[in-house]
């Protein structure tokens, strides 16, 4: 499993920004992201090279933000991403929500997924010979 870092951002011109700059001072890549926003706030999830040291640096920042564990899952091709959901579905296994990122090279993607038993899944998914990440590199 990975750590994803999740944000409580004001739902106005630059909060991203800020969020963004402020991992890049501090040398912390950014991996995979996903927004989701109401009127008011919005939440960032990402994926970063230093969970524990990005929450720090946003809290800082007076930003609210927490950890909590996903599954990253590397797919090569887009026939891998219907095995998995194939498995997942197969498992009984219910998705909560889920977000891509591409690789360094175009031929590959990483889903990332939380579901409600992130241990049995992951180990579902290993068994089944799925490439899951426990950490992403800069």
């Amino acid at each position: 499993m990975i750590k994803q870092l999740a944000i409580f951002i004001e739902n106005q011109k630059g909060s991203l920004r800020r969020v963004t700059a402020s991992l890049h001072e501090a040398g912390i890549s950014i991996f995979a992201f996903s927004t989701i926003d109401s009127p008011e706030f919005g939440i960032l999830r990402m994926i970063v090279t230093d969970p524990k040291r990005a929450e720090q640096v946003l809290t800082q920042q007076g930003f609210v933000a927490k950890t909590c564990e996903v599954i990253a899952v590397r797919l090569h091709e887009q026939k891998e991403m219907d095995k998995l959901l194939e498995a997942i579905d197969s498992g009984n296994i219910n998705i909560n929500y889920t977000y891509s990122s591409f690789g360094s090279d175009s031929n590959t993607s990483v889903m990332i997924l939380n579901c409600t038993d992130p241990d049995e899944t992951e180990e579902m998914m290993m068994g089944q010979g799925f490439c899951c990440l426990s950490r992403v590199d800069a």
